[in-house]
Parts: C-alpha cells; sequence; structure tokens
C-alpha cells in the first residue's frame, strides 16, 4: 500500500529528525524551499505561500511517480493546511497518517521562529480527533 505521512508539529518539535526514520528521500517540507544554492536557510516570509505550493507540487510529483512512502514534514497547525495533500492523496490512492510531533526532548528551534510567534501557532493548532 502507497503511504503519505503528514508529521504535524510546532517548529523545532523534531519533525524533520523524525521524518529521516521512514528512511525514504521523498520527504518534503516548505522550508526546503528556502535552501539556497549554498545550502544556507534563508527565509523570506513574502515567499511563504510559494514555498507551500513547490512543496505540495513535489507531492503531486512523487505520487504521479507511485512513489511508495512520501512524507511531508510542515507544522500543519490547522486542518485545512493538509487539505491539499489529503486531495492528492485521494487522487493517487494513498493512504493518510497524520503524526503529531511534540517537543518532549527539549529539541533546538534551528529556524529561530520569535517565542511570540511559537505562541501564537501553539494557540491555533487544531487536533481532529474521530
Amino acid at each position: 500500500m502507497k503511504q503519505l505521512i503528514l508529521l504535524r508539529g510546532l517548529p523545532g518539535s523534531g519533525k524533520s529528525t523524525f521524518a529521516k526514520l521512514f528512511n525514504t528521500t521523498e520527504h518534503y517540507e516548505a522550508d526546503m524551499y528556502f535552501i539556497n544554492a549554498h545550502g544556507e536557510y534563508e527565509f523570506d516570509a513574502s515567499k511563504i505561500k510559494d514555498a507551500h505550493k513547490w512543496c505540495q507540487d513535489m507531492v503531486f510529483t512523487a505520487m504521479s511517480k507511485q512513489q511508495k512512502t512520501i512524507v511531508v514534514s510542515n507544522t500543519f497547525t490547522q486542518e485545512w493546511e493538509m487539505a491539499e495533500y489529503y486531495k492528492l492523496a485521494e487522487t493517487f490512492d494513498y493512504r493518510v497518517h497524520s503524526i503529531i510531533v511534540e517537543n518532549r526532548h527539549g529539541g533546538i528551534n534551528e529556524h529561530g521562529v520569535p517565542n511570540d510567534k511559537l505562541e501564537q501557532m501553539k494557540n491555533r493548532f487544531e487536533i481532529k480527533l474521530l
């Protein structure tokens, strides 16, 4: 069975590290869009929509190639942020797993997201329990 794994969590929770445990080259996150040619992270808030579109396009391409396991690690603080991935999964017949990653290990916020922004993200984090 083909699987799409969506890793959700605040910056510094360990999403990227956890994604590596799946041992797949098909791992995408919007932050990858901001890596320059020298391998350095250069965030530009004005391009955040472009970054998420790029991430969705990468998943579309991987699904088009019938990749067995695809991992996406973004904050996904709200349900609507995952909607496009669920649509892609339905189109290409992928089973979706949504996993919340918590920072219980004292992880570091590598991208320097300000504390007030982290608090806002935490306060809007939606969890849908079935």
